[in-house]
């Protein structure tokens, strides 16, 4: 399918990697131009958006959105992969209230300073964590600020264990095992995160999501293009300016243009560019300056 453009909004199923989708994809696609937007770990489902061709320029921007969660908390066994595949490490008997489960959960809300797991896709001197973890090396990892918006229990089960139902909501680089495991070191017993499914990514929902047995079968009556998403979607809520034909011309060539009602737009925001035809074609970055305000390019969609 040469040519092909646009966003698919996946269905990951559970035991496949992130790359495992993208690899089936390009197969069934025929096309090498083809990535997606944020990992989710083998044990995980949901939502997993997969950019291809010249949507690909959207990756980037795409990994900068929140994401909305629904997970599965086992309390009383710890991991060393801090979810169900790994080994484990050690185990305690829960002996916290339903009251004390919910109080140090809704306590992760806002802020804090998450250590990625060793075994998760970083990069560290060009090898990925979980490549130095198989081989039994643990290197110190730097912790990062995420924020957790939102947090609610839903469900505590105690008939095999004490297992937790929660929903998040959570800022980009968030590793939900590792909020799990925190949450289990914070309550004294210990945990690993037993269930994973990712409801939302930015605005890509669950409910709009493709199976990849759907998109094979739409490969094989040829009505594939129809589960494709125009990259413009993932700029929803950005400002969009539209350029006349002088500017138009002189912006495709990578030169500065002036704006015209440049007073509602900031310096340095994001803006969505669009063509004299009204077609979609780049991100834009405005510049405010004495002489006035200017459009540059950010990253080029279409340019012919």
């Amino acid at each position: 399918m040469d040519g092909i453009n646009g966003i698919l909004n996946i269905l990951k199923p559970p035991g496949m990697t992130s790359f495992d989708v993208v690899a089936y994809l390009r197969g069934l696609l025929g096309i090498r131009k083809i990535g997606h937007a944020g990992t989710l770990d083998p044990l995980a489902v949901g939502v997993l958006t997969v950019c291809v061709g010249n949507a690909t320029g959207a990756i980037e921007f795409l990994m900068d959105k929140d994401k909305h969660y629904r997970a599965e908390l086992t309390l009383g066994i710890a991991t060393d992969t801090q979810d169900s595949t790994g080994e484990i490490l050690y185990t305690a008997v829960p002996g916290c209230s339903d009251e004390e489960i919910k109080t140090a959960i809704s306590s992760f809300a806002g802020k804090y300073h998450q250590t990625p797991p060793m075994y998760s896709a970083l990069r560290v001197d060009g090898k990925r964590l979980y490549e130095l973890a198989r081989d039994g090396i643990e290197v110190e990892r730097q912790s990062r600020e995420v924020e957790i918006y939102s947090v609610r229990v839903l469900d505590i089960d105690r008939v095999d264990g004490v297992k937790v139902l929660f929903d998040v909501h959570c800022s980009k680089g968030t590793y939900i095992r590792t909020l799990c495991a925190d949450i289990g070191e914070r309550l004294g017993c210990g945990g690993h995160m037993s269930f994973l499914l990712r409801k939302r990514a930015g605005s890509f929902n669950l409910s709009a999501a493709y199976e990849l047995e759907e998109l094979a079968q739409m490969q094989k009556e040829k009505t594939l293009q129809n589960a494709l998403i125009n990259v413009e979607s993932a700029f929803d809520g950005l400002p969009g300016y539209v350029l006349d034909k002088d500017s138009d011309r002189k912006f495709r060539n990578g030169m500065h243009v002036a704006v015209k009602n440049g007073a509602f737009l900031n310096s340095a925001a994001l803006v969505r560019v669009y063509g004299t035809n009204k077609q979609f074609i780049a991100l834009g970055t405005i510049k405010n300056s004495e002489d006035g305000t200017y459009l540059k390019v950010k990253k080029f969609f279409y340019i012919h």
